[in-house]
């Protein structure tokens, strides 16, 4: 029975000003994971980085901070700095399928070189203080590859290892692997977590059956396209209408506060209703007001027309388009 829920982090959407939004109007997740960083050459935290890891004006919050690297002396010095400010736990990603993060070795283009990955994890461990969790795929070419890397896991005390059932090529798109899963769930000496397409509350119920020792989910797009979606899942009721609205005025307001302007704050916009927008009835007849808006005044006009003219469907158990 899943006894833990783990919001993913959507690099370019679940930032700071979303979190605290949605932290505020839905929440319910156990754990809210933070969009990686990677540590720069000269080993300083950006200003953007610090924005996204900063305690202050979180400290509620449930976070645990993702870090992308191959290089253990970075991983280590990330690990003191978010120690210092209070972490907990460390992630690292091997999973992010972006080819612009994959031709450097990072993301799951890590999992291209297992006999690195394992030097790697010796030497974290073997001098890491804060529990190191783990986001994997599959394998970088073919799920068959997942018995080696698992071997290479076992070897290590690894907090958790959430794992995304699909391999690099496959991004978020096409069957996941459960097969592969359930062995993986089987043989892992370190405690696992499912991530991978749990867009409804049925997805999840689904989950479960099929799963019933499994313990953790990680929940990402899914809970974008319905802030309500965690809330649900423990019971709670969906989102209705004005709530939705209050939602996305007051997220739109927020980005505006920190961006000083509405163009950005819009764009921004345009991200979340890349998602949000399938809670309605045939989405499509306004889906294309709201990714071609120019103007902030399109943009809130198309706001405007959706929450107006479409239907909220009935997804009191997450039925999406």
């Amino acid at each position: 029975m899943i006894r833990r829920l783990d919001f993913a982090p959507l690099d370019g959407i679940t930032r700071f000003v979303f979190r605290r939004v949605w932290a505020r109007r839905f929440g319910g997740a156990d754990r809210i994971f933070v969009p990686f960083f990677s540590p720069t050459h000269h080993r300083i935290v950006t200003q953007r980085d610090l924005r996204e890891i900063t305690r202050q004006g979180a400290e509620d919050l449930p976070l645990v901070p993702q870090v992308m690297t191959r290089l253990a002396p970075d991983f280590l010095w990330a690990a003191e700095v978010l120690e210092d400010m209070g972490y907990t736990e460390v992630n690292l990603n091997l999973g992010c399928p972006s080819g612009t993060v994959t031709a450097k070795g990072k993301g799951s283009g890590f999992l291209a070189h297992p006999e690195e990955l394992d030097a790697f994890f010796d030497q974290v461990f073997s001098k890491v203080r804060l529990p190191v969790s783990v986001k994997t795929r599959l394998g970088y070419q073919s799920p068959e590859e997942f018995p080696r890397l698992l071997e290479i896991f076992d070897r290590y005390p690894i907090a958790c290892l959430t794992i995304h059932a699909r391999v690099r090529p496959e991004k978020y798109k096409g069957p996941l692997h459960l097969d592969v899963f359930a062995e993986a769930l089987k043989n892992s000496k370190n405690p696992v977590c499912y991530n991978g397409d749990l867009n409804t509350v049925e997805n999840v119920r689904a989950l479960e059956d099929r799963f019933p020792d499994l313990e953790a989910a990680m929940l990402g797009r899914g809970a974008v396209a319905d802030p309500a979606l965690f809330r649900k899942l423990r019971g709670g009721p969906a989102a209705a209408r004005a709530e939705l609205q209050a939602f996305t005025q007051e997220l739109y307001q927020a980005y505006q506060d920190f961006y000083g302007q509405t163009g950005t704050a819009a764009q921004r916009m345009r991200e979340v209703w890349f998602y949000l927008i399938h809670l309605f009835r045939d989405p499509d007849r306004l889906n294309r007001p709201m990714r071609r808006f120019r103007t902030p005044g399109e943009y809130e006009a198309a706001e405007a027309a959706i929450f107006q003219e479409l239907e909220l469907m009935d997804h009191s158990v997450g039925v999406l388009a």
